[in-house]
């Protein structure tokens, strides 16, 4: 099992993957000019934090990689980087991605099955497929620096 350093470096990842989930929790917004007032601010994030860390937590094929790990601080973080993402008054403070992962040797399966993750809970609350698409556009990028082996 990870000791909590090593799901710390997870964090990023985790954080980035959620940020498509957002969107899940709220109602058809009306128009906003950014993607957190249009996703449904703060509560929708965190209550789509909770189901995604719920799905992750359930999940045989990644779950070790957060065995150790501290769940409250999780999610805060998780919603922290959410909120800066998408655009609202939250400040992200933790590693990039490529730091946060080296040496981790995740593979496509393992980042595959956080994404997958993470679309059940966008699917379980209706995110629409303007929001999904742009929160999941923000990710693809990523893949490059977590992605080593």
């Amino acid at each position: 099992m990870f000791a909590f350093a090593r799901f710390h470096r997870l964090l990023p990842l985790v954080g980035a993957l959620a940020l498509a989930a957002c969107a899940a929790h709220s109602p058809t917004p009306a128009k906003s000019s950014t993607l957190y007032e249009r996703l449904g601010g703060q509560p929708a994030i965190n209550a789509v934090v909770d189901d995604f860390v719920a799905n992750v937590a359930a999940d045989k094929r990644i779950n070790v990689f957060f065995a150790q790990s501290n769940i409250p601080r999780l999610k805060r973080l998780l919603a922290e980087q959410i909120c800066a993402g998408a655009g609202g008054p939250c400040a992200y403070i933790g590693r990039d991605m490529k730091t946060a992962h080296a040496g981790m040797g995740i593979n496509d399966p393992q980042f595959n099955a956080l994404v997958e993750d993470l679309v059940k809970s966008l699917d379980k609350y209706k995110v629409p497929a303007k929001e999904q698409q742009e929160l999941l556009a923000l990710l693809g990028p990523m893949r490059k620096d977590i992605v080593t082996r």
